[in-house]
C-alpha cells in the first residue's frame, strides 16, 4: 500500500519518510490538496494532508471517488475538513490531536519580543551599517500584563514564560486551567482582559463561535500601546478591522503568524507574483507588524510527533482500532 502525502515541506519530508519506513510505502508531494490537485489521489486508499488544505465537499468527493477511504490530518486544527461530508461518503477522518505546545508558546514570544524591541528594523539598519537607535525603544515586560485567550496546552505554556518575565496574568477560556491558576492567572471576561492587557496573545481554536474573535469592536477595547500576537488560527482576528486600527496609529506592535487569508498563499515563494490581496498586502507594510507564514508549529520536535501521530493513525485505520484523535470513525 502506497500512502499519499500532500503539501509536505522539503525539511518535514525526510521526517515522514523516516516514520513510514518500514511499515508503508509513502509518497510525499509538495503540491497542495485542492479540487485541482486531488485527482492525483486516485487508486490511493490513505492521503495524508497538510494544515491549509482544502478538504471541503467538492475535494472530498474527487477523493472518494479516486477510491481514497481515509485523511489522515497532519495538524491539530481541522476547521478546513467538512466532517459531515466525509462521513456521508464512509471516510474516516484523523487528525492529530497534540503535539509539542512549547512550539507554538515560544514562538509566539518571539514575535512579541520582536515587534517589541524592533528587531527586524535594527536587523535591516545595521546590514546597511546604519546603527542608530531612533525609533528602536522598546519596553520591560516585567511588570506588565498579558492576558491570555485560550489557556490549554499551549495557552499554559505561554503563560509559564510569561512568569518568568515577571508578569501579571490574566486569562479568557470556557474552562478554567488549575496550571494557569497556580500560576496566579485571573480569569475575567474578554472584554476586561483586552482593556487591561499590554500584551494579548491568542490560542483558541477557530470555530464558528470564535471566527473574528477580535472583531473591530474588540480592538477598540485594547489599549493604544498594546501588542496583539496570534500564532494559532488567522481568522480568529477581523483583518480588515485590524488594518483600519494600524492606520489610525494604534498598537505597539503586532506579530501574526497566520492570516486568514492565507490558504493558497502560505508555504508557496510568491516573490515573483503579483499579490492581488490587498489586505495583506497593506498589512505588511506597517512598521510594527511582523508576518511570519505559520511557521510556529515548525520544529523538529514537534514536527516529529505530528509525523508519528500521523503513523499512529494510519496503523490504527487499517488494524480497525480507534483513537481520540478519531475525526471521523471507519463505518
Amino acid at each position: 500500500m502506497e500512502i499519499l502525502a500532500f503539501g509536505v515541506q522539503a525539511d518535514e519530508q525526510p521526517l515522514i519518510e523516516k516514520a513510514f519506513r518500514g511499515r508503508y510505502e509513502v509518497h510525499c508531494l509538495d503540491v497542495f490538496l485542492s479540487a485541482d490537485t486531488a485527482p492525483i489521489a486516485a487508486g490511493h486508499e490513505i492521503i495524508s494532508s497538510s494544515v491549509n488544505a482544502d478538504l471541503g465537499a467538492d475535494v472530498l468527493e474527487i477523493l472518494a471517488a479516486g477510491g481514497t477511504r481515509m485523511v489522515a490530518q497532519r495538524s491539530t486544527g481541522f476547521n478546513n475538513i467538512d466532517l459531515d461530508t466525509a462521513e456521508r461518503l464512509g471516510m474516516t477522518v484523523a487528525r492529530v490531536s497534540y503535539y509539542s505546545p512549547y512550539a507554538v508558546a515560544e514562538f509566539a514570544w518571539a514575535l512579541a519580543m520582536a515587534v517589541n524591541r524592533r528587531i527586524v528594523r535594527a536587523s535591516n539598519r545595521t546590514r546597511d551599517f546604519d546603527f542608530r537607535l531612533q525609533g528602536l525603544m522598546g519596553r520591560d515586560m516585567h511588570g506588565r500584563t498579558a492576558g491570555v485567550l485560550g489557556t490549554g496546552r499551549i495557552g499554559e505554556a505561554f503563560a509559564r514564560i510569561a512568569r518568568g518575565f515577571g508578569m501579571r496574568l490574566l486569562g479568557w477560556d470556557v474552562a478554567e486551567n488549575p496550571v494557569c491558576m497556580e500560576l496566579g492567572m485571573r480569569y475575567v471576561p474578554k472584554g476586561e482582559l483586552l482593556a487591561e492587557s499590554d500584551l494579548v496573545t491568542l490560542h483558541v481554536p477557530l470555530m464558528p463561535d470564535t471566527r473574528h474573535l477580535i472583531d473591530a469592536g474588540a480592538l477598540k477595547t485594547m489599549r493604544d500601546d498594546a501588542i496583539l500576537v496570534n500564532s494559532s488560527r488567522g481568522g480568529l482576528i477581523d483583518t480588515a478591522a485590524l488594518v483600519e486600527e494600524l492606520r489610525a496609529g494604534r498598537f505597539t506592535g503586532v506579530g501574526l503568524d497566520v492570516y486568514e487569508a492565507e490558504a493558497g498563499l502560505f508555504f508557496l515563494d510568491k516573490s515573483l507574483e503579483a499579490i492581488t490581496d490587498d489586505t495583506l498586502a497593506r498589512l505588511v507594510t506597517f512598521p510594527n507588524v511582523l508576518v511570519t507564514s505559520h511557521q510556529a508549529y515548525y520544529t523538529e520536535d514537534a514536527v516529529g510527533q505530528i509525523v508519528d501521530a500521523t503513523v499512529r493513525n494510519v496503523m490504527d485505520y487499517l488494524d480497525g482500532r480507534r483513537s481520540e484523535n478519531v475525526l471521523v470513525p471507519r463505518s
